[in-house]
């Protein structure tokens, strides 16, 4: 056994049980981000073949948006926070236009695209307030 596996065993056998989450993984906004991604996922499976560059163009700003949130949560100036929220709240809106893209070309069942923007609503809404304030403190726990 290394010396480091010790002294990783160690940390880990002391660290108060209540701080085993990160704060981002808490959050409303976070949580339906995930969701998010769950839907992102189910669109692209039903997308149609030859529709490729809409499935990768909507995995990557889907993606991109819990990403963000998570990295402006680990940031401690609030300009930095305020920044990551921003290029989150950017890749949602991307994700709306790119369902709006999806059901304009009948790509998309209804009951998906409602969801999907209806998710996206709520997030960007909550992102609009995060990136005003640099923080999540008016969003507050899940």
């Amino acid at each position: 056994m290394h010396s480091c596996d010790v002294e990783r065993t160690e940390t880990k056998k002391s660290i108060p049980e209540k701080i085993r989450y990160f704060d981002h993984e808490r959050w409303d906004v976070y949580q339906a981000a995930l969701q998010l991604i769950v839907v992102v996922k189910n669109v692209v499976e039903g997308l149609p073949r030859g529709n490729a560059y809409l499935a990768d163009q909507l995995q990557r700003a889907g993606t991109s948006v819990p990403l963000n949130i998570a990295e402006g949560a680990g940031e401690h100036s609030a300009s930095e926070k305020a920044r990551f929220y921003r290029m989150a709240k950017r890749s949602a809106t991307e994700c709306a236009s790119i369902l709006d893209v999806c059901k304009q070309l009948q790509l998309l069942n209804d009951n998906l695209y409602e969801k999907g923007r209806e998710l996206l609503l709520r997030i960007v809404a909550m992102l609009t307030k995060m990136a005003r304030a640099g923080n999540a403190s008016c969003i507050g726990p899940n």
